[in-house]
């Protein structure tokens, strides 16, 4: 039907309508940053900066004796002139540990680099508005994040793994009924994501109408909200050919409807449920790695990359905005290739000597 709306049009109104909720306790001069950037960042964005502005905003009610006395949503845009640089800093150092209704939060460097980012952009956006004078965030250093090794799988291991899906290796006796039903769903989901390093969101938000098997290419939605199509090979196409023939979805038919992957309730599968499958299989062949969706994305970029040494073409097909981003990521390979292009170029015919 015309009027349905789309996973992603649906997760963008929850969003929205989370995002009000938020802003309703903020200080109401922020509804106009909020609304600046709505043509430029996606409603997830937009919900992580509301959260990490209301931190800062109760911080600041809680330690300073005078914001005390106002309530949140009643301070002013002048509020911003006043905080300082130590006061950005200190905030930080809170970040670190803090409690909230008996909860425990923590934030690693990654976490405070995550919030500073935040009232960077706050305060970027009023600053060029020239409605305030002073951007005491942009001279607070971002923190500095030590890179971790990225976990990914080796070729044994994703050969082990799609084995033990297909045939039920380390299955129990109360899995079983199970496994059958989602036997062919599961392999699909994972040979997708392996064969293609899409998000976890992304795979989700599938259509049936968004595989195009002719051209083996699928349609999906990135993060920012654009499309993209990416191309995926014979394993992937034999896999979802499978798991739809046993759905009894012709994919000959031009216009199909519903989502690609289903519960077991035959509603859309969602992201938490692909996490547990994830862990539930992956756990089986190995137990020194702890894989998630995103390590399959990884395991994905990282073949590509070896296999094409094209560290652009893997930014393209991982939907990396910045390939700094990709080659952050993958460095750690450029060493095998350096080492291998140092004998892919000859400088004498040997095959001529005497």
């Amino acid at each position: 039907m015309e009027n349905e709306k789309t996973y992603h049009e649906q997760v963008d109104i929850k969003n929205i309508m989370k995002l009000r909720e938020i802003i309703a306790t903020l200080p109401r001069f922020l509804s106009t940053f909020f609304l600046g950037i709505s043509e430029t960042t996606s409603t997830r964005t937009r919900i992580n900066y509301a959260y990490d502005i209301r931190v800062f905003f109760e911080y600041m009610h809680n330690t300073n004796p005078v914001l005390k006395k106002t309530d949140i949503t009643d301070y002013t845009i002048d509020i911003l002139d006043q905080i300082t640089k130590q006061d950005i800093e200190e905030y930080l150092s809170y970040c670190s540990l803090y409690y909230k209704n008996d909860k425990e939060y923590i934030n690693h460097d990654k976490g405070k680099k995550r919030k500073l980012s935040s009232l960077k952009s706050m305060y970027n956006y009023f600053y060029k508005a020239e409605m305030i004078k002073t951007n005491p965030a942009s001279i607070v250093d971002m923190p500095k994040i030590h890179e971790k090794e990225i976990v990914r799988m080796d070729s044994d291991e994703v050969s082990s793994l799609l084995d033990s899906v297909e045939n039920g290796y380390g299955v129990t006796k109360g899995e079983s009924r199970y496994y059958e039903k989602t036997r062919l769903r599961d392999l699909a989901i994972l040979t997708l994501m392996l064969g293609t390093g899409i998000r976890v969101s992304e795979c989700v938000g599938l259509d049936i109408k968004d595989v195009d098997f002719k051209n083996m290419r699928i349609k999906v939605y990135r993060k920012g909200g654009y499309e993209s199509m990416v191309y995926f090979g014979d394993e992937v196409k034999e896999a979802l050919m499978n798991y739809l023939e046993e759905r009894n979805v012709n994919i000959e038919t031009s216009e199909q409807s519903g989502p690609l992957f289903l519960s077991l309730q035959n509603k859309r599968i969602g992201v938490r449920t692909v996490e547990k499958l994830v862990k539930k299989y992956t756990s089986r062949i190995t137990t020194m790695k702890k894989i998630t969706p995103h390590k399959l994305r990884s395991t994905y970029g990282t073949n590509l990359y070896r296999e094409s040494g094209d560290i652009y073409l893997v930014a393209e097909v991982l939907g990396h905005k910045d390939v700094n981003t990709t080659r952050k990521h993958y460095a750690a390979i450029d060493e095998d290739l350096k080492q291998r292009a140092s004998q892919m170029v000859q400088l004498r015919d040997k095959s001529n000597s005497p």
